[in-house]
């Protein structure tokens, strides 16, 4: 017994590895600050029930078939290589924007897998898959609900949705255009049209989503209050879907609870608050950038934010620092096991690919962050 349990430890350990070290660094950091009830005050409750809602919300829309059945509509049209790119690429990176980049990956890297094959062009795997995880971390840049560490900096700083959209606007843009440029330089070939046998859920269900969904913004808005809105959602899917509701990553709603108990105690240190006030200051986006490449753009959006004001440059900072290395991102995790368990003879070329496409992206967008701020 006592083997199987350490086994089943070691893989959930392994599966979880962000979980794991955000939980050991908060119960560590409890000898700099005995728990008490001032834990509850370290933990925002308000990003979890958003969090909470939006993943509900897509994963219901995901198990509906929706997402498949938007990327079968537009396969209709791509009758050359270079435009069956243009639609696998730009799915997520438009979807990102709303569905979040984790669940554009988990959606639309295996839809792309399928139909490559399906259209004889499996040469493209690597190529294609590195783009469209670029894609999911660079559109979902643009809104609050596009990735975690957004939707955190969105509700902790009380910036405006109209804001945040016009700060990371011209790095989207030129994102789209880095993203246009490497697909044009990719050959073209005909190739007849295809299309993945998927079954969109009946109308009903999607208008429940919907009204989910509707819900979510408005909360995102300040027009409902979140906790509500988490109260229905959860309520509802216990009745209604509970296999939607298993299917939450509640993993990440830890990690998150970790680091803010990590994030709380450290701050109770005074000379630990004023070293890394004074790193930071005038230096948020370099930090956030390096931070990010080592622990993970979400990690690093939830330490710096307890020792730094300058909401604008954290989330440019933390929203860049995706790119670069493999773990920048948490959701690249997800294609390079997709990739890996796809074709395990490519892990070598994707890596070899992923980090000279992330690198120059990233040293891109660092680029136009100097010039549009010098």
């Amino acid at each position: 017994m006592k083997p199987t349990l350490l086994r089943r430890a070691a893989a959930f350990c392994k599966q979880e590895a962000v979980l794991c070290v955000a939980a050991v660094l908060a119960v560590a950091s409890m000898a700099l600050e005995p728990p008490s009830a001032a834990y509850f005050g370290y933990i925002d409750w308000d990003t979890l029930a958003m969090l909470f809602s939006l993943m509900a919300v897509m994963k219901g829309f995901q198990h509906a078939g929706l997402f498949v059945w938007l990327g079968n509509r537009l396969l209709r049209y791509t009758n050359t290589t270079r435009k069956l790119l243009f639609a696998l690429v730009f799915l997520p990176f438009v979807c990102s924007m709303v569905i979040t980049n984790d669940v554009s990956l988990i959606t639309f890297v295996p839809f792309a897998l399928i139909v490559l094959h399906m259209a004889g062009q499996d040469w493209l795997v690597v190529p294609l898959v590195v783009l469209q995880t670029a894609a999911a971390n660079l559109g979902s840049m643009l809104t609050p609900m596009g990735n975690p560490q957004n939707l955190y900096l969105y509700t902790r700083s009380g910036m405006s949705f109209g804001a945040l959209v016009g700060l990371m606007l011209p790095y989207v843009l030129a994102s789209a255009i880095c993203l246009a440029v490497l697909i044009f330089r990719c050959d073209s070939a005909p190739i007849a049209p295809v299309s993945v046998q998927s079954q969109l859920a009946p109308p009903r269900t999607l208008a429940v989503y919907a009204a989910g969904f509707a819900l979510c913004l408005l909360a995102l808005f300040d027009v409902v209050p979140t906790l509500a809105v988490l109260g229905v959602v959860a309520v509802f899917l216990l009745f209604y879907d509970r296999r939607v509701l298993a299917a939450v990553d509640y993993a990440l709603l830890g990690t998150f609870a970790a680091f803010f108990v990590f994030i709380g105690n450290l701050g109770a240190v005074p000379a630990f608050r004023e070293f890394l006030a004074g790193i930071l200051a005038g230096h948020v986006v370099p930090v956030a950038v390096l931070a990010s490449q080592v622990i993970s753009n979400v990690p690093a959006a939830l330490l710096l934010s307890g020792f730094t004001a300058d909401w604008p440059a954290l989330i440019v900072g933390c929203n860049l620092g995706g790119l670069g290395t493999l773990i920048a991102s948490m959701a690249s995790l997800i294609s390079y096991k997709l990739v890996a368990q796809n074709s395990p003879g490519r892990r070598s070329a994707y890596l070899g690919w992923f980090t000279a496409c992330n690198a120059g992206m990233l040293a891109l967008l660092l680029a136009l962050y100097w010039l549009l701020n010098r």
